[in-house]
């Protein structure tokens, strides 16, 4: 019989296709153990709060397609605080749990690593539909988000070309451009933007022009919502209050660009904003198998006693890294394959 005998599970920040599958897995494996699961509700306000909710086959019996979290979420940061980190703390004792199991991005993942030096026992579980996490080749949510913004593209090409417009599409991606330079390559479009590298207005131009003169009366731009336009940097903050981690929300890219091409070449230009829709839905079949992987070796680095550890996904193993690695760093976009997405460009 295993030392362990309650552990904790929480999903924390932006709301993920694939997280679902994360919590059934755990909860199946950690019974497999009789180990008890309680699930803390709305990320670490629920750790400050005390919000919880038993998590056992009942609860998790048909969550496996759903998108969302059953546990809900939030981008609460206890760090901003000192008492409500003594709070979390208590909490984790109260509850009698033995480990934590931290589902999330680089800040909620930021968070574990700061509470793994205060000597609480925490597993990561890396989430976040930008892929911008490192020492993961892949996140779940980031396949489905692709699958959602390559059919989108797809769709735009068909009245693209009926009303010969210019359609720019706004993809998430606020550090990293992964969503957009895959969702760009596999969708044909004529020019994929990213904030890794600034964009240029005149090199948009005249992608669109050339195509013009050669009878393609039509383009697609792609952009993800992080990227900069050069000497307009200012036009992708919509003014709001930052969260607690110090994010500003992203917004306003595509339109800006949209209003510059028309201004600049006279071609009908319009503008499709994806937003939320890339975060809601049913998880493909890829993040439904990843996530469940994930839960699964989440469980197992306990039992292991290996806190302070995240799983990952490398070439097409689950593997231990060090949270504060995969969290040091964000991962951009490979420019090997961006260059290679130019070829196609115009």
């Amino acid at each position: 019989m295993s030392a362990i005998k309650t552990i904790g599970v929480l999903t924390g920040g932006g709301d993920c296709p694939g997280l679902n599958p994360v919590i059934r897995a755990v909860v199946r494996r950690a019974l497999q153990s009789q180990i008890t699961v309680i699930g803390i509700r709305n990320g670490w306000k629920g750790l400050v709060k005390a919000d919880t909710m038993p998590l056992d086959l009942q609860a998790v019996s048909g969550i496996l397609p759903k998108g969302g979290t059953i546990l809900g979420t939030s981008r609460t940061n206890p760090y901003k605080n000192p008492e409500e980190v003594k709070q979390v703390l208590a909490t984790i004792k109260s509850l009698g749990l033995d480990a934590l199991i931290a589902i999330g991005g680089e800040d909620t993942l930021g968070v574990a690593t700061k509470l793994v030096k205060d000597g609480a026992k925490v597993v990561g579980v890396p989430k976040t539909i930008d892929n911008d996490l490192s020492k993961t080749d892949f996140t779940f949510g980031f396949d489905t988000a692709v699958n959602i913004a390559t059919e989108a593209i797809d769709r735009l090409h068909s009245t693209a070309e009926s009303h010969h417009r210019i359609m720019v599409a706004e993809v998430m991606g606020r550090h990293a451009g992964w969503i957009a330079t895959y969702a760009g390559i596999a969708g044909g479009a004529d020019m994929i933007l990213i904030p890794e590298q600034p964009v240029i207005l005149d090199e948009v131009i005249e992608v669109i022009q050339k195509r013009h003169a050669r009878g393609k009366d039509f383009s697609i731009i792609v952009v993800a919502e992080g990227a900069q336009l050069q000497r307009h940097s200012d036009i992708v903050d919509e003014g709001k209050p930052l969260d607690d981690f110090g994010h500003v929300r992203l917004g306003g890219i595509g339109h800006a660009l949209a209003d510059l091409i028309e201004k600049r070449t006279g071609y009908e230009t319009r503008i499709t904003v994806l937003g939320h829709l890339q975060r809601g839905g049913a998880p493909t079949a890829f993040d439904r198998v990843l996530g469940t992987r994930f839960g699964v070796k989440a469980v197992e680095l306990i039992l292991e006693g290996k806190f302070g550890y995240m799983v990952s996904l490398q070439g097409n193993k689950i593997v231990p890294v060090l949270i504060h690695e995969a969290t040091g760093t964000l991962k951009t976009v490979d420019m090997d394959l961006y260059n290679l997405s130019k070829i196609f460009f115009g």
